[in-house]
């Protein structure tokens, strides 16, 4: 209901319609929700089936757009506009005035091919096969505390010092394991590296935290080395339906060479 931007009854009063109007019962009512029925099974297949056909069809006619102007809708995690690329995008609307680019930050993947977005810069190993795109640069990351942090707590000890956790809460995830202090515990869980980068600067552990982050922050030092971790590629990517779009090809090409002159912090060097 919240996300339909309508009430329970109002949902449940426009299926009695639909259903009425079709004469078939599409939904089973349970005491815990609703259940689709066999018809609605099929109603819900062709429905997905219509859905992904617009949205193909929006794509091709995207594809055939050669003005630099309109709108550019581009994903990346909050970290990398706010602590890097922001003057790059500055620039490429001051080089582009027609262009109006739309951010949307977060850090669950946005489906390219539902037109979620235009455009997803993405640290992966693993880019999606259906997407095209390159590798613009590499993101290595390393240990970052505050200098108080390390006089005050002794890293040799787990009862003194922790990581700061984010993802499912595990105490000993991959990454601690691997690295310099795998007997830290991760404590708490920080989605944001936003929010991680704050939680270090305040003394609650040690982040995990990309290099051109922790490097440049004056309130915090590196404790454990880039080489303990893994590295991760850094791509912009988008659907192949849309490689014709003039105003997608000029940003993917302004974007890699900016982030191209960022190298050397991006790899912690």
């Amino acid at each position: 209901g919240v996300q339909a931007g309508v009430s329970h009854s109002t949902i449940a009063r426009r299926i009695d319609q639909f259903e009425q109007r079709l004469g078939v019962k599409l939904l089973d009512r349970l005491p815990g929700g609703y259940s689709l029925t066999p018809a609605g099974e099929e109603m819900l297949e062709a429905a997905e089936r219509v859905e992904h056909e617009l949205h193909a069809v929006q794509r091709r006619l995207l594809g055939r757009d050669r003005q630099l102007a309109g709108k550019i809708r581009v994903t990346m995690i909050d970290v990398l506009a706010t602590k890097l690329l922001m003057p790059s995008l500055t620039e490429f609307s001051d080089t582009y005035p027609d262009i109006e680019i739309e951010l949307l930050i977060g850090y669950e993947t946005v489906d390219l091919s539902k037109m979620e977005a235009d455009i997803a810069l993405r640290a992966t190993d693993r880019p999606a096969d259906h997407l095209i795109g390159r590798q613009v640069g590499t993101m290595a990351h390393a240990g970052y505390a505050s200098p108080d942090y390390v006089k005050n707590h002794d890293l040799a000890d787990a009862g003194s010092a922790n990581w700061i956790g984010f993802g499912r809460g595990d105490r000993f995830p991959r990454w601690v394991k691997q690295s310099g202090f795998p007997h830290l515990p991760a404590k708490g869980i920080f989605e944001s590296i936003l929010l991680q980068i704050e939680a270090a600067r305040s003394g609650m552990g040690i982040g995990f935290l990309p290099c051109f982050v922790g490097d440049r922050d004056p309130q915090l030092i590196r404790v454990d080395d880039k080489e303990n971790f893994p590295t991760y590629g850094l791509w912009l990517l988008r659907h192949p339906d849309t490689r014709q779009t003039a105003r997608l090809s000029v940003f993917v090409e302004f974007m890699a060479e900016a982030i191209a002159q960022y190298a050397p912090l991006l790899e912690g060097e």
